[in-house]
């Protein structure tokens, strides 16, 4: 098993920045990945941002890509989301997942291990 912690979220006003942490804990040798997905109210779950742990291979989804910036610290087992020019529609409850088997990027079904998720307030 391995366990999720997110930290990080708040409330900005638009242009403004957050830097989003995750700690994973337990069984963090099987993971071969680690994404950040985010919900608003009333919408599905989507992606946001992953990378590989030991390459550090990036993916974005194209509404964040160039003001998001996903890294990692492997001897935290950590990872990070840094987020910038924040914008309301950046509006969220933003989970951390972890993906053991090195599934499809995008796609929620890839990953095995979920956080709690952290709520990330942006405002107008």
């Amino acid at each position: 098993q391995v366990q999720l912690v997110e930290s990080g979220g708040g409330l900005v006003q638009a242009g403004g920045s957050l830097r989003l942490s995750c700690a994973a804990s337990g069984r963090t040798f099987s993971i071969n990945a680690m994404g950040w997905f985010r919900q608003a109210p009333g919408k599905e779950r989507e992606f946001a941002a992953r990378i590989t742990w030991s390459s550090g291979t990036t993916y974005y989804a194209d509404s964040v890509k160039g003001r998001f910036t996903i890294s990692r610290d492997n001897t935290k087992n950590t990872i990070y989301l840094q987020m910038n020019n924040l914008k309301p529609e950046d509006t969220a409850v933003y989970f951390c997942a972890a993906d053991n088997n090195g599934g499809l990027v995008r796609s929620a079904l890839s990953y095995e291990y979920w956080g709690q998720g952290t709520q990330v307030t942006v405002s107008s």
